[in-house]
């Protein structure tokens, strides 16, 4: 991609969003921001001042994200990139669990996915141009306990990418992943303080000997949004520290 080039980041007040955020306008591009959380965003709308555009949307919402895309388009220009880090998942047995809450995290990690995406793939075809970046998470390849139904969903948003990576190539629209391993974001830190052994359990189970840091992650997401990933598309890296290798 061009500098100058409109990148849209989802869930842009997390961890993972706002590395994202800062690590693409560093790389040249004009940078939109959504996210539901009103006082993460305004706090983090502080730190980046006038260099990003930042928008509260409900992504759970498919009205709001079309709305949304328009408006971006209208004040920023075609959307380039999009890099959906829109994530959540508590820590539970599935037997544990009722239909409310997996309702929930299907529609954070999925539909949240589907209905931002669609809207921003339909200018990219215009364009015949664009890069498409999803965070999914290994969880999704190989299975974790206590995260059952949020394995499912990344699971179905690498398959999804997959298949929209065959689907798009004819209109150069490049889809990829990235599928972290523990991260030390906000959702991490609250897992922690409920069971302060897990961090120790982790670390033991990573080669480097550390859980990954949000700029890792947006490290990995700045490569797939630049010419240098041209020719990569229907991809999954894990970004891991080597915890898993598949």
């Amino acid at each position: 991609m061009a500098k100058g080039d409109v990148a849209l980041v989802t869930g842009a007040s997390g961890g993972m969003g706002q590395a994202t955020v800062l690590r693409l306008l560093q790389d040249g591009f004009k940078v939109a921001g959504i996210d539901v959380n009103d006082k993460a965003l305004k706090e983090f709308g502080k730190k980046v001042g006038k260099k990003a555009n930042l928008y509260k949307v409900d992504q759970t919402n498919e009205a709001a994200c079309r709305k949304i895309v328009k408006k971006i388009e209208k004040e920023m220009g075609p959307v380039s990139v999009l890099v959906n880090t829109i994530g959540w998942c508590g820590t539970t047995r599935f037997h544990e669990e009722d239909a409310a809450y997996w309702r929930k995290v299907i529609a954070i990690n999925y539909d949240a996915v589907l209905y931002i995406t669609h809207p921003v793939l339909l200018g990219m075809i215009k364009q015949n141009r664009g890069k498409i970046l999803n965070v999914a998470s290994d969880a999704g390849r190989i299975g974790t306990s206590g995260e059952a139904v949020y394995a499912g969903t990344k699971g179905a948003v690498i398959a999804f990418s997959k298949s929209l990576a065959r689907e798009n190539a004819r209109y150069n629209v490049n889809v990829n992943c990235i599928a972290p391993g523990p991260t030390a974001t906000p959702l991490l830190q609250a897992e922690i303080d409920e069971n302060p052994d897990l961090i120790k359990r982790m670390v033991r189970l990573i080669p480097f000997r550390r859980v990954g840091q949000p700029e890792d992650m947006a490290n990995a997401i700045s490569f797939f949004c630049s010419k240098d990933s041209d020719y990569i598309t229907g991809q999954v890296l894990s970004v891991s520290g080597g915890l898993t290798m598949v």
